[in-house]
Order: structure tokens, then C-alpha cells, then sequence
């Protein structure tokens, strides 16, 4: 057995996800995996608020931990959109792995780095401070909201009642009422969700570089 520490808690909990999710995991849950007394966490993680924040920061370790600054004549969108799709496998490789770091407090040097590699390429990109700030949280709100709705769509909370199903989808929705509503959501819940992802990233590249202060520069 590892010596107890936040990495270790963070590991156990995050390897139980897929089998209780979010909303069923305990702090008794985790020291059951680890052998432990739940007591014997609390010199680590003061309460599950705490467990949340270790487990986010494992996440996005994990997405950032060997980022490096754009490759020569790499264009600055590309390499963002790198960075937006490292963290969405990351997330996705956990239930509820976008929730998990949803409005949690990460600590961490990577997030730091990650910052600063993010600002220094926008910067060379000829980016204002302003502008440049403004673009990581950007890219981070959506791609977790992404991956929220994306692991949503799973139907994981719902058993064997998945209501996201194409097929119940397609029932519930008055196809001759509504006809573009229905082959919406029908092509929306059947689509590469990779591809989706992508395409509202360069949308949101493309209005990043749409509403630069310097219009010289889009």
C-alpha cells in the first residue's frame, strides 16, 4: 500500500467514479477502497469539498503536466485548441470527470505554467495583456461545459432509462409539429462528439480573433 497523501485519495477516489459517480461518492467510500478508517483522511482532505479540489487537480495535472510552448511556425489557434482537446481526454477518461472539476479550486505549479505558456504565445501572437487574459477561461468554461453535456449524454444517473436515447428522443419530439426540432436533436445526439467539440472550438478561436482591441492584428 502507497503512504497515505492527498495524490493517493485523489487516485482512489477518481478510480471510483465509474462506479458510483459523482453524487455517490463518500468520504467512507474512499478509505473503504484505500483499507483505511475514513478518520485517516481527514489529516489530508479536511472534507469532501477538499476531496473535490485534489481530484480536480489530478485531472488537469494530467492534461498538462508535459505542455510545451508551441512548435515553430505553429499558429496560435492550433496549439489553444491543443490545449482545450488535452483537457477534454482528460476528463472524459472518469464519470463525471468535467463535474469534478467544474467550480473546483485547483493548486497546482501545471496550472500556473499552463497560464503563463498560454499568455507568453498570445503575447507573441501580438495580443494585448487585456485580450490574452481573457482567453484561457474562455476556452475553459466551454470545454467543461462540453464534456458535462457530453458525459451527460451517457445516461449514466439514469440506469436503464437513458433519456438522451436518439431513438426516445426521436419519439418524444411532434416530428410533423416541430420537423426541424426533431432531425436537430436527432443529427445533435448521433454526431461525432469529437467532431462537435472541434467545430465549436474554432468558432470560438475565430471570435476570439474576431474581437481582438487591435484589429490589425486579426
Amino acid at each position: 500500500m502507497h503512504k497515505l497523501d492527498a495524490e493517493v485519495i485523489a487516485e482512489a477516489a477518481l478510480g471510483l467514479l465509474d462506479e458510483v459517480g459523482l453524487d455517490g461518492l463518500t468520504m467512507r467510500k474512499v478509505a473503504a477502497a484505500l483499507d483505511v478508517q475514513a478518520p485517516a483522511l481527514y489529516w489530508h482532505v479536511k472534507n469532501k469539498r477538499q476531496l473535490l479540489d485534489v481530484m480536480a487537480r489530478a485531472v488537469f495535472v494530467s492534461a498538462a503536466s508535459d505542455l510545451e510552448a508551441p512548435r515553430q511556425g505553429q499558429h496560435w489557434q492550433d496549439w489553444l485548441a491543443e490545449v482545450a482537446r488535452r483537457l477534454r481526454r482528460s476528463m472524459l477518461r472518469y464519470r463525471d470527470g468535467a463535474k469534478v472539476l467544474a467550480g473546483t479550486y485547483v493548486s497546482d505549479e501545471s496550472v500556473s505554467r499552463t497560464v503563463e505558456l498560454t499568455l507568453r504565445t498570445l503575447e507573441d501572437a501580438g495580443f494585448s495583456m487585456t485580450d490574452a487574459s481573457r482567453v484561457l477561461p474562455l476556452l475553459l468554461h466551454y470545454t467543461i461545459g462540453f464534456v458535462i453535456e457530453e458525459q451527460a449524454r451517457s445516461g449514466a444517473e439514469y440506469a436503464d432509462s437513458n433519456p438522451y436515447e436518439p431513438e426516445r428522443l426521436g419519439q418524444e419530439i411532434d416530428a410533423d409539429r416541430y420537423p426541424r426540432t426533431a432531425r436537430m436533436v436527432t443529427e445533435t445526439f448521433t454526431a461525432d462528439t469529437a467532431a462537435e467539440f472541434d467545430h465549436g472550438l474554432r468558432v470560438i478561436l475565430a471570435g476570439i480573433a474576431a474581437t481582438r482591441t487591435d484589429p490589425e492584428l486579426r
